[in-house]
């Protein structure tokens, strides 16, 4: 048999833009997108054939064929609904979808996932997986719930579809192997050493230097390193010295492998932030995730 009827995704949204009167109401039923509802509906249209909802001052409006319409499939959607055993729906209740979190590999590795015991010890019924990184991720990926990513420049603006809240790593540290720290006095005596940098943020040298009134022109730079990690790897391992957030190294400094010769940090003006798009409703399990990722110190 041929099935003509819509997909339930599709009733399911135009059933609720129908009942709450508005897309982002739909959608925060719904929890999804905005979006997610608007192309739903869209493509029900085409499926039907027929324009479903009408704007006015009022609202959203269903026309006289889509009311017609709705009358008739509410009653089977509620009927589908109904139809999910009790058991099926307690263990719902019991374990609520997780939180998908799509992060930076450098703060993710380095930062967040070895503090995510504590999150599961205050939050035990909430559960955390990590989606893929997208370098030019434009924050609209239905299967993310939150992002956490660094600001491009000290000057970029974040997307005008998104929310972000500042975590952490705006300042960078010089570093070193503990046997240089005797020979690093000023910020001078780090010229004498090879100057290790990440080749993303080839500047970050000069952008330090410059705070402490160290002139720059003639600047030579050492070894790059596309990652945070190969970096830090390397200044343990004697390569040289770089200029790093402290929230990256801190499992090699508590090891004793990197020190802090000149506790003199600047700000880059970038930094870590918790990025969620504004259409979607901040749901419980995503408020817990973002208060818990605010008290984390930022040290």
């Amino acid at each position: 048999m041929r099935i003509r009827s819509p997909s339930l995704s599709e009733l399911h949204a135009f059933v609720a833009v129908v009942e709450t009167g508005g897309f982002t109401r739909a959608a925060q039923r719904l929890v999804v997108s905005q979006g997610a509802v608007s192309r739903a509906v869209l493509r029900l249209e085409e499926h039907l054939g027929m324009t479903l909802f009408e704007r006015g001052p009022a609202g959203v409006q269903p026309s006289a064929a889509a009311q017609a319409y709705y009358e008739r499939v509410q009653p089977a959607i509620t009927a589908l609904e109904d139809a999910v055993p009790a058991a099926a729906r307690g263990r719902a209740a019991l374990a609520p979808r997780p939180l998908r979190v799509c992060a930076i590999p450098s703060l993710n590795m380095r930062w967040l996932v070895p503090r995510l015991a504590s999150f599961h010890a205050a939050h035990p019924g909430l559960q955390v997986v990590f989606k893929p990184y997208w370098k030019d991720d434009d924050f609209q990926r239905e299967e993310v719930d939150c992002w956490i990513q660094t600001r491009p420049s000290a000057n970029a603006r974040w997307p005008r579809h998104v929310t972000a809240r500042y975590l952490i790593g705006r300042e960078i540290v010089p570093i070193c192997h503990p046997s240089l720290a005797a020979r690093i006095r000023t910020p001078a005596d780090l010229l004498r050493q090879p100057l290790l940098f990440h080749s993303n943020y080839p500047d970050n040298w000069a952008l330090w230097f410059k705070a402490q009134g160290v002139d720059t022109r003639g600047l030579a730079l050492g070894a790059g390193f596309d990652l945070a990690a190969g970096l830090i790897e390397a200044v343990a391992s004697g390569l040289g010295v770089a200029v790093v957030q402290v929230c990256l190294f801190e499992r090699e400094r508590a090891e004793g492998r990197v020190v802090v010769p000149l506790a003199l940090p600047v700000s880059t003006g970038r930094g870590y932030y918790l990025v969620r798009p504004k259409a979607r409703p901040e749901t419980p399990a995503l408020a817990a995730f973002a208060d818990w990722l605010l008290a984390q110190p930022d040290d």
